[in-house]
């Protein structure tokens, strides 16, 4: 790759803005990030430059022009899918994973499906800087297809007996996946971690909605930006456990309801109101699994399979009605989706009409369908 090649060139251009110190760094416009994210996906540049790019954007905190040109690139690239289903909701947890919890989200989809909701989750094997427990791991220790295509799982939504879909980010978006080993190297989080969870590669015929967490208070506004450029007619930012999909399960929480246009609204997230009382926060990791969990890194998440399928016993157990946190989680989750979307009028209708496709074996069936 020659120093002095365009591409190689309008890098340094850009290194030279955003890397030169909190006080003298000067931020992109949408086109200029749109066109440095676009040279790292083709692979136009040194890696070192790449890297120092993105870790220098995050140290200099993204503007939302910025946020919003490299979502472009990435869109740009992206293979989507339009869904026949007047309504679908893409879900999201964060991509590196889960450490401390068992996250229940695997098994959320098919309880939406069994409530007239279809939905997708897309994700990825592994991600850095955790390297935690994916659903994907737990979907496929179930024995479940984890590659299908954008216009499969676009399928998958479109019938009726099934109704949900795991999506991985290596067929919707090869080259952002292609980035794996570029993150690993960088160590922490960059933009990408954000704006991967909002793309939207399969779209509703009428309307889509997202799903997805938030740890950080400053983030609602932000991915409420990017939901609404990538094409979301709502979002619901959860303020979620390991910043996943579903809160808490022993205190209050919130979550910000973006509906269009206008500020995200912050909605009161209650447990009990729901019929949920627990002591524990979320689904805990037995201790037996703690050298496991610690010795997950890139290339070596094989060791996490014992998990995964201890998470896949706890999920199949809640599907089929064991009450647990795992249950509880599933229900909290259902009426969150459910009410955001429109499909039920309010938090607790959504509770029980989760409750009711649990018990009456229908999600456990979706859960199986594919």
């Amino acid at each position: 790759m020659s120093e002095h090649s365009v591409p190689q060139l309008r890098m340094r251009e850009y290194l030279q803005l955003v890397a030169t110190g909190p006080e003298l760094s000067k931020s992109l416009d949408r086109t200029q990030a749109r066109d440095a994210m676009g040279i790292i996906l083709r692979g136009e540049a040194d890696p070192i430059r790449c890297g120092i790019f993105l870790i220098a954007l995050r140290m200099k905190r993204e503007t939302d022009e910025e946020n919003i040109g490299v979502m472009d690139a990435l869109q740009s690239e992206m293979t989507r899918a339009a869904a026949k289903s007047p309504i679908v909701l893409a879900m999201a947890d964060p991509f590196n994973g889960f450490l401390r919890s068992i996250p229940a989200t695997p098994f959320v989809p098919a309880v939406l499906a069994a409530c007239g909701l279809p939905t997708y989750l897309h994700g990825i094997e592994t991600a850095g800087p955790k390297y935690g427990l994916t659903p994907q791991m737990i979907l496929a220790a179930a024995g479940l297809d984890v590659d299908l295509d954008v216009h499969l799982a676009r399928d998958r939504l479109d019938d009726p007996g099934t109704g949900w879909a795991y999506l991985d980010q290596r067929h919707y978006a090869p080259r952002l996946h292609d980035l794996v080993a570029l993150r690993d190297a960088m160590v922490k989080r960059s933009c990408l971690s954000t704006i991967e969870v909002v793309l939207r590669p399969i779209g509703g015929a009428e309307a889509s909605h997202l799903m997805t967490g938030y740890v950080h208070k400053a983030y609602p506004p932000v991915y409420a930006a990017l939901a609404a450029h990538a094409g979301f007619r709502t979002a619901a930012i959860v303020r979620g456990v390991e910043g996943g999909c579903i809160p808490s399960l022993s205190q209050l929480s919130r979550y910000f309801a973006f509906m269009g246009k206008g500020e995200p609204r912050m909605t009161r997230l209650a447990p009990e109101d729901l019929g949920i009382h627990r002591s524990e926060r979320a689904i805990a990791v037995p201790q037996r699994f703690a050298k496991q969990l610690s010795a997950s890194t890139y290339g070596n998440t094989e060791v996490l399979t014992p998990v995964a399928e201890h998470a896949l016993q706890l999920g199949l157990d809640a599907l089929s009605g064991t009450p647990g946190p795992m249950f509880d989680s599933l229900v909290y989750a259902g009426a969150i989706a459910l009410s955001h979307c429109g499909i039920v009028g309010d938090q607790a209708e959504g509770a029980a009409l989760a409750r009711e496709a649990i018990a009456g074996g229908e999600a456990l069936r979706r859960f199986r369908a594919p």
